[in-house]
């Protein structure tokens, strides 16, 4: 067989198994979009291409008076946002500090945030429910039903690993540039802010989106430490539209889940340059 002709073979085979994988990754937003626009609000009769299509449900869920979809997706973006903020700026400076300081107790409070890691968060619910209980006692703006309390649960599960990870890239860093700005008459403040941090903004910008998300679109923790309808988040909201027998609005729930997607994509489409460059960086440092 000439070379030619495996060439052709193995491209063949290449876009067979890439249209495989592009209908495998599709089916299921386009199933949400199908149960979108079908107006019966079910499962059971609901077809790939609806009979009756309709916008009836996208209509519906946005003038609910009794469910505020448009203030559970602000919710959502605001703890998001704040959460995504803060981890980016608290785990650089965390990673930069174990990555260049020398300090006693330095190795065991790596092993610490590591060895924490291992657990998963879900062990931990019902200690985060009385903490946030008993921090709510003393600040009002940080217990329980309360966005504050939410971000700083968010905060504590997201900074170990990501202060591990932005550690080896730090260490991927040569140290010369931290000493040629200290030279110069730089601080550790400035050779970090001015030298040190537009290397690894692509880093942070991953570790920014992939926070954004995880929080965006979390429930279980959400549903754990609010209570009241104004101060769900978009996911609990909509889950309110499927969590009973007789009540289930599949229709809605999918309109909701659609709309919801939108701000993500926008993220992704502003970001798409630094994503892709800081996963690259990323699969090679460490």
């Amino acid at each position: 067989m000439s070379r030619t002709r495996q060439r052709k073979i193995k491209l063949s085979i290449i876009t067979v198994v890439g249209i495989i994988a592009i209908i495998y990754a599709l089916f299921p937003v386009v199933w949400i979009l199908s149960a979108s626009l079908d107006p019966s609000n079910s499962l059971a009769t609901q077809r790939f291409i609806p009979s009756n299509a309709s916008l009836k449900n996208f209509v519906e869920i946005l003038s609910d008076p009794v469910n505020p979809y448009l203030h559970w997706m602000l919710n959502s973006l605001k703890i998001s946002s704040i959460t995504s903020i803060l981890t980016v700026f608290i785990t650089s400076l965390g990673a930069y500090a174990f990555s260049r300081f020398r300090f006693r107790g330095r190795r065991s409070l790596l092993g610490t945030i590591l060895l924490v890691q291992v657990f998963p968060n879900m062990l931990a619910v019902v200690a985060l429910f009385l903490i946030i209980q008993q921090i709510g006692h003393y600040i009002p703006s940080m217990g329980l039903n309360s966005h504050g309390g939410l971000i700083l649960v968010y905060l504590g599960g997201s900074l170990g690993g990501n202060v591990w990870l932005m550690k080896g890239f730090f260490d991927s860093i040569p140290r010369d540039l931290d000493e040629a700005a200290v030279i110069d008459g730089a601080s550790h403040w400035q050779a970090f802010r001015y030298v040190i941090l537009p290397l690894v903004q692509p880093m942070l910008v991953v570790i920014g989106i992939l926070t954004f998300i995880g929080t965006y679109g979390d429930v279980i923790l959400a549903r754990v430490l609010l209570k009241s309808a104004e101060q769900y988040t978009l996911a609990i909201g909509l889950w309110m539209y499927i969590q009973g027998w007789y009540t289930v609005k599949w229709g809605l729930f999918a309109a909701g889940a659609l709309m919801g997607a939108i701000p993500v994509l926008i993220l992704f489409y502003l970001l798409q340059d630094l994503i892709v460059s800081g996963l690259i960086q990323g699969a090679v440092k460490g």
